[in-house]
């Protein structure tokens, strides 16, 4: 079973409504008493970053915006780009009275998506850590748009464990794990302590919803990055973070949802696997499906219908019949090449193309199932 005191490495994440109180002001003696538990971890050799919201319901407060600061886009990074030095500061002041150096990363969505600021992340990350510094990590809201942000912390705690090559992940959340139904309108629920596999029965009791409505994170976001971290090699467990210490108070019960770590894929193929955005979908038949599930590459015979608009080497879904994405790859060919392809056997694609063609639509060296 996952014990985060087992783990050389732990990403914390700590939600907006364990941070904030509802009147946009820092929840200082409860940080407290969680940096008090960072500070004992790290005290016995353990390298720990930490994933906090928390900027924009601060910023809000200080600019008196409406909602929280969510009535606008433009709110919503204005009271980032001003929450985000409150939050640092309190996290530096924290931390610095343990004895601990702390450091800020902002990152976007494309921070993480694009492979070479991938590794570029990655290298910062492991540096501070090998350091002993205490990484303090968030989306950059002030430039996220819609289109290229993650959304919520729960799913960049999970990319940010694999970037460092953690072996835990706790969400600190509003919520104390995962139940076979809402528990809010459901008092029989039961909570689900262990998840070995995620399948449909597992996503089925999710929940969308934030239960404080301060964050942006609900359960579907929570087994979103259960499985970005669980296929990388890192357990990840939901626990409630309305309990002072609730690090100790975890190690000492166990009260939570733990997702099992998989076999960890080799590094390029998890950083794949965890990718968010694709820049198109690759529809395939049965025959392909099952030619993937049994580790071959995608040939256009294979596929059935191109979507989106993408280039060389761009990340794509590709889904199977029933249009689900089974795995992600990168692409061999651009958009309207593919399309010419497609369902095509592999002697006729010099004719078709009139250069020497690839001999695939996604090489299995490139890609990663689902």
């Amino acid at each position: 079973m996952f014990s985060p005191a087992a783990c050389p490495r732990l990403i914390v994440k700590v939600g907006s409504a364990l941070l904030v109180a509802p009147d946009g002001t820092v929840r200082r003696d409860w940080l407290t008493s969680l940096v008090a538990d960072l500070a004992a971890r790290a005290r016995a050799g353990q390298e720990i970053a930490v994933v906090s919201s928390g900027a924009i319901a601060l910023g809000a407060r200080r600019l008196k915006l409406a909602k929280g600061g969510r009535a606008s886009l433009e709110d919503a990074q204005a009271a980032a780009a001003t929450g985000q030095i409150a939050l640092s500061q309190v996290w530096a002041e924290l931390l610095a009275a343990e004895g601990l150096t702390a450091a800020q990363i902002l990152v976007t969505l494309d921070d993480l998506e694009d492979r070479r600021r991938y590794l570029n992340a990655a290298a910062t990350l492991n540096r501070l850590l090998a350091l002993g510094v205490v990484p303090v990590i968030n989306e950059n809201d002030s430039v996220a748009t819609e289109e290229i942000r993650f959304g919520d912390n729960d799913r960049l705690a999970a990319r940010v464990a694999q970037a460092a090559g953690a072996q835990g992940v706790i969400l600190l959340s509003d919520v104390d794990g995962l139940y076979d139904a809402n528990p809010t309108t459901n008092p029989g629920a039961t909570l689900i302590e262990r998840v070995d596999r995620i399948d449909a029965r597992i996503e089925a009791m999710a929940d969308g919803g934030s239960g404080s409505g301060m964050g942006s994170g609900g359960m579907v976001s929570k087994i979103a990055a259960a499985r970005i971290a669980t296929a990388a090699g890192a357990h990840l467990a939901i626990v409630s973070g309305h309990v002072t210490s609730p690090l100790a108070a975890f190690a000492g019960n166990g009260h939570g949802t733990i997702f099992v770590a998989e076999k960890a894929a080799p590094a390029r193929k998890a950083w794949l696997a965890g990718g968010l955005t694709a820049k198109g979908e690759i529809h395939i038949d049965a025959g392909a499906a099952r030619a993937l599930t049994g580790g071959k590459s995608l040939l256009p015979a294979g596929a059935v219908r191109i979507e989106g608009k993408f280039r060389r080497g761009d990340l794509v879904a590709i889904c199977g019949p029933d249009g689900k994405p089974l795995a992600r790859g990168l692409a061999e060919y651009d958009a309207a090449d593919a399309a010419r392809i497609t369902g095509k056997r592999s002697d006729v694609l010099a004719a078709i193309l009139g250069y020497a063609p690839r001999a695939a639509l996604v090489h299995r060296n490139h890609m990663a199932l689902l």
